[in-house]
């Protein structure tokens, strides 16, 4: 979907269609005042104060109207440039306007403003010539907003709103958004019974039900079983740590904004862990180490805490607590080219069977101008970049270099997916760093019976499992694959009093063979019942009438299909096991 506001001419466009809007609010509301009105992502809103007055769908019907009375009538947009005084008077009726205008810098600010007929508004610009170039728009939606977004402010009424030049790209973009919205991945956890949010728990803390906690179960085996296959070490670590542990590590100083407030706990004082490495580079030290015990690979599912504000909470893909999956590499400089290679192995068998597609390497560095965001070593940042840089390039692995996104102790590859819907979302991540290592004080015996410093790779190939479930959840719109689907099979007799007793005698069998298997015997309709299964997204749906009894068959159907086929039952346990054991997405 394309970003708007990025695009120059669309911002352009959505930013004068936003005073359209504005406009027509006018001309049916008088006495409405305007606080700001930006282009966004996804288009352009703007807040209004109505007074007492609440918009309904009736108003954004008649909004829309007016609009189109506007643009059809053509009226150029006209650029006024005014000093500071000017502006107050012309804007004195609206305090929204006078709050904006009075904090501005006489000296050093151009303010302008933008007449249209018979209407003015305050604004930097640009605007496209004429209101007539704005009529391919839609009001999307409505909703309160605060103004500057403090709840002790009075609400304003927020309007959404999207333009584009042609009717043929508008209806483009409402065919995607609709999209969008059926890939929605809270709206799909909430179909599928995957996780809920409560107020009262706190925002930003997901609770996962059972058919949630089944696919977490399912990804964190999946993942923890390849680990153990490739030679790492599972660990346990608590959620909280001394604040000297992050002081130590640095995370303290550079990562504050982001950690939740210090406890005082008796004479010492604590925090909720960001991150999981501070922890494991406790693990390392408590042990002396021999480059023959090298590489050690630590790999943990990991609960960490991060404060974010609760206008970025975005269902689990933008939480306060979650889970990654995690680990450090810790090793000589010799292996690092090894280690990583088999860190992107991994990465590249994982997005193979789980059907991921569209994704890119970023090669993350610092920006060596910022003294504050990154731990100060030209030479180990140097050193670590050139490195990391050579490794991708002897891989031959296709990547573009970012300025300023690095970590604070190190470079890092990040792998960028496009979900099917939506902006890029950081999955996997591999870090460098020279840094905590040391800071640590961190050593193993070379051959030659000298202390070294090891070298550590962060890697996380799921990053936070809940990120991944949302991104998976719209990628298969909820259609699981096998392997991974909370239900993956589902059982429904034709009739209860004949069908039943075969139904539990195959629901039985089906679960001897470990199969996740339901056994719907409601009051139903059989039709009723098969439209809920297909609802549900679950996989395989069984149907048991009069001809399965007799035959000791097994009659079903894949989810997405209206052919039913009849097997026997060994024949119908060999098929789920050999799509289970081969990954199968449909």
């Amino acid at each position: 979907m394309i970003n708007i506001k990025e695009d120059e001419r669309l911002n352009k466009l959505n930013h004068s269609c936003a005073h359209l809007m504005a406009q027509a609010v006018k001309h049916l509301y008088p006495e409405a005042k305007f606080w700001v009105g930006p282009v966004v992502e996804e288009g352009f809103y703007y807040d209004i104060d109505l007074g007492d007055k609440v918009i309904t769908d009736e108003d954004l019907e008649s909004i829309s109207k007016e609009m189109k009375k506007l643009a059809k009538d053509g009226k150029r947009i006209v650029r006024q440039e005014i000093s500071k005084s000017e502006a107050l008077e012309k804007f004195k009726d609206d305090p929204y306007k006078v709050d904006l205008i009075e904090r501005m810098d006489e000296d050093n600010t151009v303010i302008s403003c933008y007449t249209q007929g018979d209407f003015t508004d305050l604004c930097r610009g640009p605007h496209v010539d004429t209101v007539k170039e704005c009529k391919n728009f839609k009001l999307l939606k409505f909703s309160g907003a605060y103004w500057k977004g403090d709840k002790n402010n009075k609400m304003l009424q927020r309007i959404y709103g999207v333009c584009f030049d042609t009717p043929e790209e508008l209806e483009a973009h409402l065919q995607e958004l609709e999209e969008a919205k059926q890939r929605d991945h809270r709206k799909i956890g909430k179909d599928l019974g995957i996780y809920m949010m409560s107020d009262l728990v706190g925002r930003g803390l997901p609770m996962y039900l059972p058919n949630g906690f089944t696919l977490w179960n399912e990804l964190e085996n999946y993942i923890r079983n390849k680990e153990i296959k490739r030679g790492y070490k599972h660990v346990q670590t608590p959620p909280l740590g001394n604040v000297n542990l992050y002081k130590t590590s640095g995370h303290l100083e550079h990562y504050k904004d982001a950690m939740f407030p210090i406890m005082q706990v008796e004479d010492e004082e604590y925090v909720l862990r960001p991150m999981n490495c501070p922890h494991h580079m406790v693990i390392y030290g408590n042990d002396i180490h021999s480059y023959r015990d090298l590489p050690l690979r630590i790999a943990e599912i990991a609960r960490d805490c991060r404060y974010e504000a609760s206008g970025a909470l975005k269902g689990i893909e933008r939480v306060r607590t979650f889970c990654q999956n995690d680990s450090h590499i810790f090793c000589t400089p010799e292996q690092i080219e090894a280690e990583f290679k088999g860190v992107v192995d991994l990465i590249l068998e994982c997005y193979k069977e789980l059907d991921i597609k569209n994704f890119r390497f970023e090669l993350s560095l610092r920006d060596p101008e910022d003294k504050v965001k990154y731990h100060q070593d030209d030479e180990m940042w140097n050193k670590a970049e050139d490195m990391l840089r050579q490794v991708l390039n002897d891989l031959k692995i296709d990547y573009v270099e970012k300025i300023g996104e690095a970590a604070f102790y190190g470079p890092k590859l990040d792998v960028q997916v496009k979900p099917a819907v939506g902006n890029e979302i950081t999955l996997s991540t591999c870090q460098l760093d020279f840094c905590l290592p040391a800071k640590f004080e961190l050593s193993y015996v070379d051959k030659d019976g000298e202390k070294k410093t090891p070298v550590v790779l962060h890697r996380a190939v799921f990053g936070s499992i809940d990120r991944f479930i949302a991104y998976y959840l719209e990628e298969t719109k909820g259609a699981l694959p096998i392997f991974l689907a909370p239900v993956q099979l589902n059982i429904l007799p034709v009739n209860n009093e004949y069908h039943l007793d075969y139904s539990r005698e195959v629901y039985q069998k089906l679960l001897d063979e470990n199969f996740r298997v339901e056994l719907d015997s409601r009051e139903e309709k059989v039709g009723y019942r098969m439209r809920e299964s297909v609802i549900k997204k679950i996989p395989y749906t069984i149907i048991l009438g009069q001809k399965e009894v007799d035959d000791k068959t097994i009659s079903y159907r894949c989810y997405g299909s209206e052919e039913t086929t009849t097997v026997t039952q060994e024949e119908f346990i060999k098929l789920i096991h050999s799509e289970i054991d081969n990954k199968v997405r449909k």
